[in-house]
């Protein structure tokens, strides 16, 4: 009697893969850094893995999604399918016990998705006229938009937000405060520490959500 198919895992044939893909990821990450998302090719990237051209597409895809995965692995700091929202450093921020202390948290992880990740968005904002990257950079922003709208939410449910301020207000205030844009003009172009935006990330956002806003009267 004939038996069914069975579908047989390799561990190593698993680790394998995990690796080759990681060698594809690496090499268009230094690639688009020196060449640009245009001037970068599926054969330079394959090139640069010691892998074939095919290789590059089974292993991660074309080249707008090897520059996905780049982009996702700079902030994430690993090839993880795990959402930032989800991830242990972005939680820690909502167990906080105190609003000025949440967003200095969210200030810490700010400076850490920064300093992993600012040189390929800066790359990505540089070229954001090709369709690939405005498609990438709608994507990451919505995303930030749904972080941002997280924290406000959250403060504005356990500790209460500055009189007169909506959630969305405050929403808005942490999305415009944290846009990348504003960490490569203050730490690349203007020679900020990484400590210093920090600290004055974690201020800018205080001062914008919690405490009483100045009258426009006089």
């Amino acid at each position: 009697m004939a038996t069914p198919d069975r579908i047989y895992t390799s561990p190593l044939r698993d680790d394998q893969a995990r690796l080759t893909r990681r060698r594809v990821i690496d090499a268009a990450r230094d690639l688009f850094l020196s060449r640009g998302y245009t001037g970068t090719t599926v054969g330079a990237i394959a090139h640069g893995a010691a892998v074939s051209v095919q290789t590059v597409y089974n292993s991660v895809g074309n080249k707008a999604a090897v520059l996905t995965a780049v982009y996702e692995t700079a902030l994430a700091g690993d090839d993880a399918p795990v959402a930032i929202a989800e991830r242990p450093t972005f939680q820690s921020v909502l167990t906080e016990t105190s609003a000025r202390r949440c967003l200095t948290r969210y200030a810490a992880l700010g400076r850490e998705l920064g300093e992993r990740a600012a040189p390929m968005v800066a790359m990505i904002l540089a070229e954001a006229g090709n369709p690939d990257l405005r498609e990438l950079v709608d994507i990451g922003e919505r995303q930030r938009a749904e972080g941002t709208a997280t924290v406000a939410r959250h403060i504005a449910d356990r500790f209460g937000l500055a009189p007169g301020l909506t959630v969305d207000e405050a929403a808005d205030i942490l999305w415009t405060l944290t846009a990348p844009e504003t960490t490569i003009r203050l730490v690349h172009r203007r020679g900020w520490s990484w400590e210093r935006y920090e600290a004055w990330l974690a201020d800018a956002m205080a001062d914008g959500i919690l405490r009483r806003r100045r009258s426009s009267t006089r």
